[in-house]
């Protein structure tokens, strides 16, 4: 049986709880790929975002919620709470925050992507249980549905979280 993949856009995130999913996100450069997993319902999520926190711009936010670390972590969690997931049992697998060269100067806006998921999940009680983040180079990040299987490819390699 072939797999379905979902793409998961930058500023985008989607929820499934069909076995025969795989998320996939591509070209996570300075943005952060977020990867919830509840086990025991076998419920996954992936969020793209860019920024780290809609305070820069509410309106924006407002009109794409999943373009922030904060608004869209609030609306992925929503939506895995609608398929029975439960907070406390997700696994959580993060991948990206890279600087990149494109960006301006000094701005560091992977470092601050960094920053603004661990307080989020802080703040929410979860735990990180991976994260393959910083260097210098875009990842591609996939999730398998039926397991909660995280992987990784970066610079043509391919690693489990």
């Amino acid at each position: 049986m072939s797999k379905n993949r979902v793409i998961i856009n930058v500023s985008e995130g989607r929820v499934s709880n069909n076995p025969m999913d795989i998320l996939a996100t591509y070209s996570l450069g300075s943005c952060i790929g977020v990867c919830l997993y509840d086990p025991v319902v076998h419920v996954g999520g992936l969020l793209h975002y860019q920024l780290p926190s809609s305070v820069m711009d509410a309106k924006r936010a407002e009109q794409n919620p999943m373009m922030f670390a904060d608004t869209g972590m609030n609306v992925l969690i929503r939506k895995m709470l609608a398929l029975a997931a439960d907070k406390k049992r997700m696994q959580v697998k993060i991948a990206g925050g890279a600087s990149m060269d494109s960006g301006p100067k000094g701005f560091d806006i992977g470092k601050r992507n960094h920053l603004a998921i661990k307080k989020i999940l802080w703040q929410s009680r979860m735990f990180l249980d991976a994260e393959e983040i910083g260097g210098s180079s875009a990842r591609n990040l996939y999730m398998n549905v039926a397991n909660g299987t995280v992987t990784v490819r970066c610079n043509g390699l391919e690693k489990a979280l």
